[in-house]
């Protein structure tokens, strides 16, 4: 991800959208703990092309995943943390 992370929204299968993810749209500054590192980021939702990219290295990291949004009946949304630099 370049300088960020994607993070799946894929709550186990469910076919609600797990709370985290509903919170992070409503406030998308958020702080991220990597390692010992704690820094700032904001939060996006992915859309279209940039989604199915993204999504498509998730499912090859985690097969499981196309079985959560196969279960979920919900196209599961692909969220990108941008590192902020200030």
């Amino acid at each position: 991800m370049g300088d960020g992370w994607a993070v799946f929204a894929t709550y186990g299968g469910s076919p609600q959208h797990p709370v985290w993810y509903r919170n992070l749209m409503a406030n998308p500054r958020v702080t991220v703990e990597v390692g010992n590192e704690t820094v700032q980021a904001v939060a996006r939702l992915t859309e279209s092309a940039e989604r199915e990219r993204i999504w498509a290295k998730g499912i090859a990291l985690v097969p499981k995943f196309a079985e959560f949004e196969a279960a979920a009946g919900r196209q599961i949304p692909v969220v990108v943390l941008g590192r902020i630099r200030e």
